[in-house]
């Protein structure tokens, strides 16, 4: 049995490394990530107001709307209302056009999930792996080592917890204006073309 729980034990040591290395790595995404979140926000907030016409229930404004669009704006969402336009009497393809943003949409959130996920469970274990080589300096009166031991613990478990929360926050944000392009997608889609089959009749 002590046998096994030695083994455990350096087990759990020699993972703190690259838990510490994970944790790092995770952390400059998130402030890579919160950065371009602020960017995100300031390009939305002009193409809000670019895409104020989906708004309006006339068929007509909707794409006298969408043919006014700046060519300098490249977005997902920009360049989805261009191509529905383009392709408003093949409704096969606008339906697989929206699932196909829905299912995109998905992907970049999972990007931001994997960090509320991993950022905790990261920084539990960079908590609780320190803890055993602590104990072991307090019962033998190394209080130096239970101090360094007890700072690397308390200092991944900030962090870890720091990462979470900007992936949480990033995510909730997203989430919503997804569903907003998602709603103002399905809602062109199904105006243009309509009135396509209309006139077509």
């Amino acid at each position: 049995m002590e046998v096994i729980s030695n083994t455990l034990f350096w087990i759990s040591n020699g993972l703190l490394v690259p838990v510490i290395l994970l944790l790092l790595v995770f952390f400059f995404r998130a402030v890579l990530l919160i950065l371009g979140f602020f960017n995100e926000f300031y390009q939305r907030k002009k193409i809000l107001i670019a895409t104020d016409f989906i708004n309006s229930s006339s068929h007509d404004q909707l794409v006298d709307g969408i043919e006014k669009l700046s060519e300098e704006n490249h977005s997902r969402y920009i360049d989805s209302l261009k191509t529905l336009l383009r392709h408003s009497d093949n409704t096969h393809f606008c339906e697989r056009l929206v699932a196909n943003y829905e299912v995109d949409s998905a992907k970049e959130l999972g990007n931001t999930r994997l960090l509320v996920k991993l950022g905790p469970m990261l920084g539990l274990m960079g908590t609780l792996i320190p803890m055993g080589p602590a104990l072991v300096g307090l019962s033998t009166g190394d209080i130096a080592s239970m101090a360094y031991n007890m700072q690397v613990a308390f200092a991944t478990t900030v962090v870890g917890m720091v990462i979470a929360a900007i992936g949480v926050v990033t995510t909730q944000v997203r989430q919503r204006w997804y569903a907003k392009e998602m709603n103002n997608l399905d809602y062109v889609e199904k105006m243009l073309c309509h009135e396509t089959k209309q006139t077509a009749q």
